[in-house]
């Protein structure tokens, strides 16, 4: 099995749910938590919870604060930003973030 990061196809974007989490994995066996914000932003982050030590971002609470769009833990509410990783609420922790986009109507992360 190869290490190197590739874009892989994860789903339909039809599977995505608007304003909400929805999680998959990877070749390499990460769990990415995937959020629709709006019509046509996809954001896909790592979905291990370095606070509450758990695979569970993907069930967290979208929101927004000065222009940033980050996804609220479900187990300690720490509010990571989606495109970037940081974490709002602690600037010493930060997630891993991937590139994605869509072909033919297809979800890939590159990942």
């Amino acid at each position: 099995m190869t290490t190197e990061n590739t874009w892989q196809t994860i789903c339909p974007t039809s599977d995505l749910i608007k304003n909400s989490g929805v999680c998959a994995i990877l070749a390499n066996q990460e769990q990415v938590a995937l959020f629709q914000v709006g019509d046509d932003t996809i954001y896909a982050v790592a979905n291990f919870d370095p606070f509450g030590k758990a695979n569970v971002l993907y069930r967290g609470l979208i929101g927004e604060t000065k222009g940033d769009v980050y996804v609220a833990s479900p187990l300690l509410k720490q509010r990571f930003v989606l495109n970037t990783g940081a974490c709002l609420d602690d600037g010493t922790l930060a997630i891993k973030t991937y590139q994605t986009r869509i072909t033919d109507g297809k979800l890939e992360i590159f990942g």
